[in-house]
């Protein structure tokens, strides 16, 4: 006795494009969320103008003591198991040298908005399809969150939502069975569809009849289809996602101190200037020519890459100038408001082997 062959029914794999309406500015929305990118309007009124950021007379910024600087340095040999603290007890630091790390960076915070056709099992969920006009995408409130921080919101767009039948089971609620065939049995795997065992005897499991009940649709041959969840019908209707970002670009003025660079991305430094604003100036006047010219290119770059959304409060601009304050003494660097050590040539060091 042989089985029939199996059936591998999984249904359409996406929708059929008649199963969604044209509606009016969601025209070039599909289901999946490919190709519903909406590009904001034009400004119904001119963007604001940046005003000048907050004045700045003192570019200075204090060293540290050497108390301050050894402390750092016997917390750092403590932390490592290979590391003796005799350079710390007998070592005396002849000579500080401090170098002003700038880090300067701009954050541009924006909003973006992309649509897409959705579905769920229809229970009975109002129906406002082709009762008024949907409105904009642009047009549609959403919940800004808190400054400089991703996040995601997911809204269904009013006057969307139809019933459509389940294209997965064309309305029938059930699809036919994979691991039988959609015929509701199996061959017994005790006596392999023979009926009898090799004694002769009768199976016992399948009763003699070669074929058991299918475990998985109990013997119905179909099971309840995964995508209407046996209502046959689905709510289809549009969802505006409005997705807020924060692109963020640093740069660091090098002084060529002989410290890693890497390492500053893991430090806080001393912040002497900060600037937030819908439209913001560059830094200018900074003693540092690098840092100049670096905050005019990311302005510029930022505000072309990010362009203002119809609603000029959609984009907001953060500039933030820190000094992470590095001091060099012999053989190890102190930098960071955390005041972090490096020390890559640790003059007294062993190998530890763990048992």
């Amino acid at each position: 006795m042989f089985a029939p062959p199996v059936c591998d029914f999984h249904g359409p794999s996406a929708p059929p494009a008649s199963m969604f309406d044209t509606v009016p500015g969601y025209e070039g929305t599909v289901a999946g969320g490919e190709g519903g990118y909406l590009p904001p309007p034009m400004p119904s009124y001119p963007a604001p103008q940046p005003q000048p950021g907050p004045a700045q007379s003192n570019w200075n910024i204090p060293s540290i003591t050497e108390d301050t600087a050894r402390e750092a340095f016997s917390q750092y040999a403590s932390s490592k198991c290979c590391y003796s603290s005799a350079p710390v007890k007998d070592g005396v630091i002849t000579n500080m040298e401090a170098y002003n790390t700038y880090r300067y960076r701009l954050e541009t915070f924006n909003e973006s908005r992309t649509t897409e056709w959705s579905q769920q099992p229809y229970n009975g969920q109002p129906v406002d399809a082709y009762t008024q006009s949907p409105p904009g995408p642009w047009d549609i409130p959403a919940k800004a969150p808190t400054f400089f921080q991703d996040d995601k919101q997911v809204i269904k767009v009013p006057n969307t939502s139809s019933v459509k039948n389940c294209h997965t089971c064309l309305g029938m609620g059930r699809t036919p069975c994979n691991e039988c065939a959609g015929v509701g049995n199996k061959i017994c795997w005790v006596c392999n569809g023979a009926g009898n065992r090799s004694s002769g005897d009768r199976c016992h499991h399948c009763q003699g009849r070669g074929r058991v009940n299918c475990s998985h649709c109990h013997g119905q041959g179909s099971r309840e289809c995964k995508t209407c969840k046996g209502k046959r019908q689905l709510l289809v209707f549009i969802n505006l996602k409005v997705i807020w970002t924060n692109n963020l670009d640093d740069y660091i003025v090098e002084q060529s101190s002989g410290l890693h660079v890497v390492n500053l991305s893991k430090v806080s430094g001393q912040e002497m200037f900060r600037d937030a604003q819908y439209m913001v100036y560059p830094v200018m006047g900074f003693p540092d020519s690098n840092v100049v010219r670096a905050a005019e290119r990311l302005v510029r770059e930022h505000q072309t890459f990010f362009p203002t959304p119809h609603d000029s409060n959609n984009n907001k601009y953060l500039i933030m100038l820190e000094d992470c304050l590095c001091i060099y003494s012999h053989i190890y660097f102190v930098y960071g408001n955390e005041f972090k050590v490096s020390a890559d040539n640790y003059p007294a060091t062993c190998c530890c082997t763990v048992m």
